[in-house]
């Protein structure tokens, strides 16, 4: 039997699928996320006050997305729709970093099976525990495989090269200011400039927060934890006041939520 002209293996389609999304998420600038002594931080250098890497997604989870911006956004918008369905029918406890990860790997998954374009995105769904023991960080690629990651994490970019820089630095129990510390050195190209804050974007999921753990860090409190003074970690705690307010669009159901049933696979 002759082959039809113009005929591709699906092997082949799978592999100039993967290597197209490969090449569209290597042309972002990286974003780390790694443990602290109080919680999970996020680091991702970014100009723009608008388009944001990073976002709160429920009351402990955070969201951490490189590649291409209306593709992670759209997958931002469906988790914070399936947090706030789940958490509002069932219970705020029922919405997990696990449960968000598994709906994103089912989407991303799928578009990258089915559609001719995959999405050229990698996503990091983080949850902050009572404890460093019970945080939760889930990496996910283009093609919807999922990764239990422990300590750290880079994507995007030159992701092998920062990732190593940054187990230079990094251990169990880092202060949030040498944490910080430790992600700027890994994102800085060796002999290069560190970005001013400015142009960084920087957030935490502080354990230590009523209610709502994510925090965005600007201004003042970030230009203190730069310079690696105590000072930065004690206007991060004064902080806490504001932990009702919303940040970001993440979820703000009501916490009592009436019995029902839903369908988990919609949302993405």
């Amino acid at each position: 039997m002759s082959i039809p002209f113009g005929y591709v293996s699906p092997e082949q389609q799978m592999r100039d699928k993967a290597d197209y999304a490969r090449k569209g998420i290597a042309r972002g600038r990286s974003v780390v996320v790694l443990q602290y002594e109080d919680g999970i931080l996020f680091v991702a250098p970014n100009p723009s006050r608008a388009l944001h890497k990073i976002s709160e997604i429920y009351d402990r989870i955070g969201f951490a997305a490189v590649g291409r911006y209306n593709e992670f956004e759209a997958l931002r918008l469906g988790g914070i729709r399936y947090a706030d369905i789940n958490g509002y029918t069932y219970d705020r406890e029922d919405v997990t970093a696990r449960g968000l990860a598994n709906l994103y790997a089912q989407n991303l998954g799928q578009i990258f099976t089915e559609s001719l374009k995959p999405f050229e995105v990698e996503l990091v769904v983080a949850e902050v525990g009572d404890t460093a023991d019970e945080d939760h960080v889930y990496r996910l690629t283009f093609d919807g495989s999922v990764f239990d990651e422990s300590g750290l994490v880079a994507m995007g970019g030159q992701a092998e090269a920062v990732a190593g820089r940054l187990k230079e630095r990094y251990r169990d129990g880092l202060s949030l200011a040498d944490a910080l510390q430790a992600a700027l050195f890994a994102l800085t190209e060796p002999g290069g400039e560190r970005p001013p804050a400015g142009q960084l974007e920087v957030a935490v999921l502080d354990r230590n927060r009523p209610h709502r753990k994510f925090q965005r860090l600007a201004g003042p409190r970030l230009e203190a934890l730069l310079a690696g003074s105590s000072a930065g970690e004690g206007a991060v705690d004064a902080g806490t006041a504001e932990a009702a307010a919303p940040q970001d669009g993440g979820s703000q159901t009501p916490p009592t939520a009436p019995e029902g049933e839903i369908d988990t696979g919609s949302g993405g």
